[in-house]
């Protein structure tokens, strides 16, 4: 009589199945690293949404807040929350637009871009936590067939 365990592509084991697939493994390790790095801007004050827009802003600006909305894909609603949020911390000023008058522009301030200086920091110390039970070499090849994955056209 076989005492084996079902294999995980058994119909009759359909979790561990699942839970043997890339598409979940890379799913979960990714859930993870987002929660390392949430908590580590959480000490800068920010969620991640608040992050990104920051950086979009520093990157990007100045911009009106529909062009942020348009290039994070937040909804017009919620980047009105999330800009007043970045506002009140002093981290973005809006502006009149010298192009439209009739819209604001948003520019990073000076702490906007200290906070976004230690917020790579920190986000970088929550990645190596993340990597950490990988050797340097193993850090490398993981990110270079991520890459790949990442890359590859989506239709075959």
């Amino acid at each position: 009589m076989d005492t084996q365990p079902p294999s995980p592509a058994s119909p009759s084991a359909p979790l561990a199945h699942i839970q043997s697939l890339p598409s979940w493994l890379v799913g979960r390790v990714a859930a993870r690293g987002r929660g390392l790095v949430a908590e580590a801007v959480a000490a800068e004050g920010l969620k991640l949404v608040h992050h990104a827009v920051l950086a979009a802003t520093a990157e990007y600006g100045p911009l009106t807040q529909a062009e942020l909305g348009r290039r994070l894909a937040v909804d017009p609603k919620d980047m009105v929350g999330i800009l007043n949020h970045l506002q009140e911390a002093g981290l973005v000023l809006r502006a009149p637009d010298p192009a439209d008058r009739r819209k604001n522009a948003i520019t990073t301030t000076p702490e906007g871009e200290a906070v976004l200086t230690r917020c790579a920091t920190l986000a970088e110390a929550a990645n190596a936590r993340l990597m950490a039970p990988l050797t340097g070499e193993e850090q490398g090849l993981l990110m270079e067939l991520l890459r790949r994955v990442h890359e590859a056209p989506t239709s075959f």
